[in-house]
């Protein structure tokens, strides 16, 4: 996730919210799945176009990818039974989240366990008035860790860093005033549920 985004005043005061979810309705599996004597299909609905869907093994290595073409419903076929026994996963990368998508092959036999689907939500960050606002539903209660780097010519230096620890509230708010400190670029990164995403801000 890198976007730019557009700021002219400067500086960083860090003001802490936290607001918890009241609610929060997921009762549907994140995919469908149906075999035939070679391919096992998956059916994904409300993609959208540019979405990236991959497979990965157990140590995050892209087996196969490609972009979502269509907004809409996505079924193919995949020859899963040609992979080595071993643990792999679907992954889909959306705008806000990331679905994960867990199967096992073993003697040419796929398993999916809806159980371990999992969704991990992204950061969203916005900026108005000189207010740099982040927000990251965090539904599986995790810790969040921060980072704000001032960037030039020269190179970056780290100017702010937190790890949010505190994970009874369902969503994580965060406002950043900017104003008064270097004049140049920031980048923020953001690690959670071993996942990397990272904001600029010009």
């Amino acid at each position: 996730m890198k976007n730019t985004i557009k700021n002219t005043k400067k500086g960083i005061l860090m003001v802490t919210m936290f607001a918890t979810l009241l609610s929060f309705a997921n009762d549907g599996s994140l995919f469908n799945i149906t075999n035939d004597a070679k391919r096992t299909y998956l059916t994904l609905e409300s993609v959208k176009q540019g979405n990236l869907l991959s497979v990965k093994d157990i140590n995050g290595i892209i087996l196969y990818k490609e972009y979502i073409q269509k907004t809409g419903t996505y079924t193919k076929g995949f020859d899963l039974t040609a992979l080595p026994d071993g643990e792999y996963v679907f992954e889909l990368d959306k705008d806000l989240e990331i679905n994960t998508i867990p199967f096992k092959v073993d003697s040419n036999v796929v398993v999916f366990n809806k159980e371990n689907e999992k969704t991990i939500y992204k950061p969203v960050v916005r900026v108005k008035n000189g207010l740099v606002y982040v927000t990251k539903l965090n539904l599986n209660e995790t810790p969040l860790k921060i980072s704000i780097y001032f960037q030039n010519e020269s190179g970056s230096e780290l100017m702010y860093k937190e790890i949010i620890t505190e994970t009874t509230s369902k969503t994580i708010s965060k406002i950043f005033k900017l104003e008064g400190l270097k004049k140049g670029s920031y980048k923020m990164i953001f690690n959670s549920e071993g996942r990397q995403f990272v904001e600029y801000i010009n």
